[in-house]
């Protein structure tokens, strides 16, 4: 069922079961984490495919994630800072420019990529993540860890790491889990062999 959703334009790819800390200062998105926060709405993430974050709307990419705020909190720079939680996936149907340059969409949900044991030959895999995530500060060290299952470690693994956004992007639009680990697991081999 389609539903209409502020979208929050970034240069990051949010997957659902992940955590994203920003800081929010353009009135826009100032005034959508409020109504977002009085009306209990989630927030559209999707990756900006042309443009940039600040200024006229940019163009993003059709799949994103939608994120529920979780925490927010006045920075001592005094900005606005807002966690997000991704939740499920969506896809763009059709969207429009406010006056103030926020993007609204109406959006379709995905269904989310199913669970999948962690196999021994991917134990790796979650090493590497656990070592990321023990360096890490809240909201990383904090949230809920699910370490048995692969799906949930290969999607943080494509947050955390230093990888192309668009490979992340394509990561993000792949409905089949076994496909997104297998192209991660090769990434990272190159990665270790280059």
């Amino acid at each position: 069922m389609a539903v209409t959703i502020p979208l929050f334009p970034l240069n990051t790819v949010l997957f659902p079961g992940g955590v994203l800390p920003l800081r929010v200062f353009e009135p826009r998105y100032l005034d959508m984490v409020s109504t977002s926060l009085r009306s209990n709405t989630a927030i559209g993430v999707v990756l900006i495919r042309e443009g940039r974050e600040v200024g006229p709307a940019p163009k993003t990419h059709l799949i994103g994630t939608l994120g529920e705020i979780c925490y927010f909190n006045t920075r001592h720079d005094g900005l606005l800072g807002v966690t997000l939680r991704g939740t499920q996936r969506f896809r763009i149907l059709s969207s429009s420019v406010q006056a103030d340059q926020l993007i609204l969409a109406e959006v379709e949900p995905l269904d989310n990529v199913a669970p999948y044991v962690l196999p021994h030959k991917y134990t790796a895999m979650e090493e590497l993540l656990r070592k990321i995530l023990a360096q890490l500060e809240p909201p990383y060290s904090t949230m809920p860890v699910q370490y048995d299952d692969l799906e949930w470690v290969s999607a943080r693994l494509c947050e955390l790491l230093p990888m192309p956004l668009s490979f992340k992007q394509e990561l993000l639009q792949l409905d089949d889990t076994a496909e997104r680990i297998q192209r991660l697991h090769l990434h990272l081999h190159q990665l270790e062999t280059a």
